[in-house]
């Protein structure tokens, strides 16, 4: 049997989909808002688009997505079959050999162990064009906790290492945000190029 790539998120897919709210939408769609319409965006950890790539679609970006549950990628399939999706690890993903103007990456970075979540930062900045923006959720403080669906670790490295290791891929942290269930979101933007 294959190995579970998805954090434990392909065996409490259907569970996921019923319970997903809109808590963080607004969050969302203002920083969907600061970016040019049109705009390439990559949904990293999409789910199964609801709500947020859908949000995005409503905001006119041109959305890319990667998930790593087959059952959330079919999912999403269903609903947006236009949007090219790769269903794949977000922390082993090529991005669609492309840049991006804006990458989004919410619910998932805290799932990974300390290494995987600085290997995803490395590929998401990677991904970005020079003045990209990057939109990610976390807690702020250095935590641990077992997620509800999946009863499987999860971990915060904290503001000061989210803002360090942004900084040492070429992205500076600017700005913080919280939404009405207390769940925190780091803001960052790549460094134009040198020169």
């Amino acid at each position: 049997m294959a190995a579970d790539e998805s954090n434990g998120y392909e065996a409490a897919a259907a569970d996921f989909m019923k319970t997903r709210s809109a808590v963080g939408l607004p969050i969302v769609r203002r920083w969907a808002d600061s970016l040019p319409r049109g705009a390439a965006v990559v949904d990293v950890g999409c789910g199964s688009g609801e709500p947020m790539t859908r949000a995005l679609l409503e905001r006119g970006l041109a959305v890319s997505a990667i998930d790593a549950s087959p059952t959330l990628a079919a999912a999403f399939r269903r609903s947006f079959p236009d949007v090219p999706l790769a269903c794949e690890p977000a922390e082993r993903s090529a991005f669609f050999d492309r840049r991006f103007a804006g990458a989004l990456a919410v619910g998932l970075l805290f799932l990974l162990p300390e290494e995987g979540q600085r290997r995803l930062l490395r590929r998401i900045g990677g991904a970005l064009e020079p003045e990209g923006s990057l939109l990610f959720s976390a807690p702020r403080q250095i935590c641990s906790w077992e997620d509800r669906l999946t009863d499987r670790a999860s971990r915060s490295l904290g503001a000061e290492a989210y803002a360090r290791i942004l900084a040492e891929g070429g992205l500076d942290l600017v700005g913080e945000h919280s939404d009405e269930g207390g769940n925190h979101y780091f803001e960052a933007r790549k460094r134009r190029a040198a020169g």
